[in-house]
């Protein structure tokens, strides 16, 4: 069974739990989604939008108390967490503005005569599966389009991070949401199968782990619901044709350490030309030594612990594998001796098949550094994971960059840069990394009904 509790990684301190939902009280949350739904979705589009310029609105005048929460609950540096929740308050925004042009029904060219329209419309309650590494965010890029749309949303969130999930609950309800078109469900696994197999569940989103999502997509497929899944990456970050090494180690740098590589679109494997490797290895390394792990209330940490013991565990297992098969250790490479989920950021360079770091994802503050002799061998070494979420490219040459980007097989390729989110930019990836996109005009595809009306003349 899932226990919902804070404990803050920073300390290990255990902050407060909370019970699961009984089934009883599962039953009422899809009765009161399903309930609210048809009349939330019955609502003209502007009404819709006016409440999610209030989400907005709260988000923003609550934004000191809301990261408060996120740096409690898994160890975000408060200025990360800030900076969370001014891109939620953008999505908030973005679909506000957007979402009544994105509802615009279609017309159709009919070569048989009359006029035929598509019309997007909701399907009903969604159910939405989060993770703790972005508590708001992750939620904003599902809730946000399709309350916009017209669905109801009942979200489950990671066991730790109950805190947050209370507070989100409790702003929509502040800013006119009707009650029961977003209800927050403290649910177990075995729950979770219950109430995708419910009727009154129309899709799920999930956003996690390869296998939390081929579990939901299993049961998902046989009780016939849509799934949108973001699961994990193992980006890569290829160094090209550069002269500037010192704007290339900043923006590696931001791609994998900031909130502490606990990111599905990190850039985790760093890919550099033989002309580059050595000077930037050096380079690089001597900036990750320089980040200095520390108490996340602080708003000078740009680096805090990861997000639980656990997380901490896995990741040293990973990186021990690695430095016993013959992995070298650039920088860190160990946990920190201190209570809480403290491990020091890395760098690993020669990075061999037989090493899990090779295939798998780490999910924490490690870098791994390969060298290539070529464009074609970086392209090559790029795709060759089971993972495709995205990839950045750097480069002084535009028709290189454009060349590689057609290459690379990943759902989002950054040019010149880290990866990173927007509201309007469509988020997803392939392969093992999920299918369905979020945010932007193709966040509302996913769970409508694109309803056709064919009229005979």
């Amino acid at each position: 069974m899932e226990h919902y509790r804070v404990v803050n990684p920073a300390t290990g301190e255990t902050v407060r739990e909370y019970p699961t939902a009984t089934d009883a009280e599962l039953r009422d949350a899809l009765d009161l989604a399903d309930g609210a739904q048809r009349a939330w979705a019955a609502r003209e589009p502007a009404d819709r939008a006016a409440v999610l310029h209030r989400v907005a609105d709260l988000y923003e005048e609550r934004k000191e108390a809301l990261a408060a929460v996120i740096t409690r609950e898994m160890g975000k540096p408060v200025k990360q967490a800030l900076g969370e929740l001014r891109t939620v308050v953008s999505i908030y925004r973005y679909y506000a503005d957007h979402g009544e042009e994105f509802l615009r029904e279609e017309e159709l060219e009919v070569a048989s005569g009359g006029r035929a329209v598509v019309r997007k419309e909701a399907v009903g309650t969604l159910l939405g599966i989060m993770p703790w590494n972005f508590p708001y965010y992750q939620v904003a890029r599902f809730a946000a389009p399709n309350l916009m749309l017209g669905n109801a949303v009942l979200l489950k969130h990671a066991p730790q991070c109950p805190e947050s999930a209370l507070e989100m609950e409790r702003l929509f309800q502040d800013a006119g949401l009707p009650k029961g078109a977003y209800v927050n469900v403290f649910a177990t696994n075995d729950q979770v199968a219950t109430l995708i197999a419910d009727d009154r569940v129309q899709g799920v989103s999930l956003t996690g782990s390869e296998r939390a999502g081929a579990a939901v997509a299993e049961i998902a497929g046989r009780n016939l619901k849509k799934v949108v899944l973001e699961l994990g990456g193992s980006d890569p970050y290829l160094i090209l044709g550069v002269s500037d090494l010192d704007r290339v180690v900043k923006n590696t740098l931001a791609g994998r350490m900031a909130n502490a590589g606990q990111a599905c679109n990190a850039s985790k494997r760093i890919i550099a030309l033989e002309e580059h490797y050595a000077g930037f290895a050096e380079r690089y390394a001597e900036a990750v030594r320089g980040i200095v792990p520390g108490d996340p209330a602080d708003p000078d940490t740009f680096m805090g612990p990861l997000s639980s013991e656990k997380a901490v565990e896995t990741l040293d297992e990973q990186v021990q594998d690695a430095v016993s098969k013959g992995a070298t250790v650039l920088a860190g490479g160990r946990r920190i001796d201190r209570p809480g989920a403290w491990y020091e950021p890395t760098v690993l360079a020669g990075i061999t098949p037989d090493m899990r770091a090779y295939q798998e994802e780490l999910f924490g503050p490690v870098a791994l550094l390969f060298r290539v002799g070529s464009e074609d061998e970086a392209v090559e070494f790029a795709n060759n994971s089971p993972y495709g979420l995205s990839a950045s490219v750097q480069t002084d040459d535009e028709q290189q960059a454009e060349r590689v980007a057609r290459r690379l097989e990943t759902g989002m390729v950054f040019v010149g840069g880290p990866a990173g989110t927007a509201a309007e930019l469509p988020f997803g990836g392939v392969k093992r990394s999920g299918f369905g996109r979020e945010l932007g005009r193709f966040g509302m595809e996913e769970f409508a009904n694109h309803k056709l009306v064919k009229l005979v003349r």
